[in-house]
């Protein structure tokens, strides 16, 4: 696994292999996950997100405690994943970065408690799979506006993102943190 230079969100590189019946690849692995990130993933729920060209999703996370970490694969098509550091405190708060995850590269991401996250589709259609480290709580459930100038997430220009409406009405980072919505970069939530 590899850091993508936000604290606490890594790329991991799984091999796909390929025959005349179609393709494989290891999804994830417990031991060699712990050993890189320091703890085991306590996995809660699993979700599936079927997705249009052109879809944006996000900016996603938990408030509360213990929070959600999230573990992505995208097993059809691909997608533009974006990760916001809204920890308040933390030395990248408001930074982002973008990790392309598709079925061709095979490439996984985790994204640990206090961070953000959505994606674009680039494909004609994407199936993005992801587990959870807590159960869906809508009490708990906040979301950034994924288009917020503020926060700046270069998504690629030629795509017309195309938002659901509670995404496109989500407050930008500023607004959030006024409402009390962001994790402490300590760890402890200021709300939930």
């Amino acid at each position: 696994m590899k850091p993508i230079g936000i604290s606490g969100a890594w790329t991991e590189e799984k091999q796909v292999f390929r025959d005349e019946r179609g393709s494989f690849r290891e999804w994830f692995q417990g031991e060699p996950f712990r050993r890189t990130v320091g703890h085991s993933f306590d996995l809660r729920q699993a979700n599936c997100a079927i997705s249009s060209h052109g879809v944006l999703r996000g900016i996603h996370f938990a408030g509360g405690v213990p929070g959600q970490a999230k573990y992505f694969s995208c097993l059809r098509g691909s997608v533009l994943g974006a990760v916001v550091d809204i920890r308040v405190g933390s030395p990248t708060f408001g930074g982002w970065r973008t990790v392309e995850l598709g079925e061709e590269n095979g490439r996984a991401l985790y994204v640990s408690t206090g961070l953000g996250f959505g994606f674009l589709t680039l494909s004609d259609e994407a199936v993005i799979v992801y587990l959870c480290s807590a159960a869906y709580d809508p009490r708990l459930e906040h979301g950034l506006n994924p288009l917020d100038p503020e926060v700046g997430i270069a998504w690629p220009p030629e795509i017309t993102p195309i938002l659901s409406e509670r995404d496109s009405s989500a407050p930008g980072l500023a607004e959030a943190g006024r409402r009390g919505w962001l994790p402490s970069h300590s760890g402890r939530n200021k709300s939930s």
